[in-house]
């Protein structure tokens, strides 16, 4: 869930800040003076001031030293391990948990000049996104149906905010519900439709590892929720489609 824009008088002397506390507690006491969620799957943007998120990245890789520690790797010895704290930081903080951190790609808007009302998918957007209860990698594909209304939005500014959507820690049930949210207040469409198809290397790497198990979900929202037909034909195309769900 996207957070909303803390109140000024929040905004502290970054110099007296770095030297009072961790950042990621301020950051943190942000956004509990606002009531808001920090859950794994929030976007925390709006809490983090110009040049906190860099100082973040040298707290997480302080701590990523310490686990290296606790899990007995010779991190000063070992010239594989020497560097693997400050990389593991920017990989959290700057790729594959981006959309926690990083502000909503910008997208702009259109009228639907032309009125059309007839429905069209985009797939596969590759999503990669990671399990928040253990924090290895979801890879799969995603694909979206739209019936449009008013406005209209470039295609290629769904992926981008599909990118930013699943690049943070999730359960893949609740990464398609955010994404839905967003594309409807992005868009304002009439129908809405999304399937994911991912593999879970919580399932495949480890525990059961069964790596060839995909989970498979969609929800549909507005006319493609009502009308039967409508639904089926997102289904059917999404069938004719590269890398297709055959199965479904």
């Amino acid at each position: 869930m996207t957070s909303t824009v803390p109140n000024d008088n929040l905004k502290e002397n970054l110099g007296d800040q770095i030297s009072n506390k961790l950042v990621s507690e301020i950051i943190r006491n942000r956004i509990k003076v606002n009531k808001k969620r920090f859950h794994a799957n929030d976007n925390i943007s709006d809490f983090i001031n110009p040049g906190e998120l860099d100082i973040l990245q040298k707290e997480v890789a302080s701590k990523v030293k310490d686990l290296l520690k606790s899990l007995v790797i010779d991190i000063d010895n070992d010239h594989n391990s020497q560097e693997t704290a400050e990389r593991v930081a920017k990989m959290y903080l700057k790729e594959v948990f981006k959309g926690r951190y990083q502000k909503r790609p910008d997208v702009t808007d259109f009228p639907n000049a032309k009125k059309l009302d007839e429905i069209y998918t985009l797939g596969p957007i590759s999503v990669r996104s990671a399990c928040s209860h253990h924090m290895v990698p979801i890879i799969g594909d995603c694909w979206i149906g739209i019936k449009p209304g008013d406005k209209v939005i470039g295609i290629s500014k769904f992926s981008r905010v599909a990118d930013w959507v699943f690049s943070r820690p999730h359960i893949q049930e609740e990464a398609v519900m955010i994404l839905a949210d967003e594309i409807e207040r992005l868009c304002e469409p009439k129908g809405l439709a999304i399937l994911v198809k991912a593999k879970h290397y919580c399932m495949c790497w480890r525990g059961v590892k069964e790596p060839n198990t995909s989970m498979i979900n969609s929800i549909v929202r507005g006319d493609f929720r009502h009308d039967i037909s409508l639904k089926q034909e997102f289904f059917e195309l999404v069938k004719q489609q590269p890398n297709a769900l055959s199965c479904y």
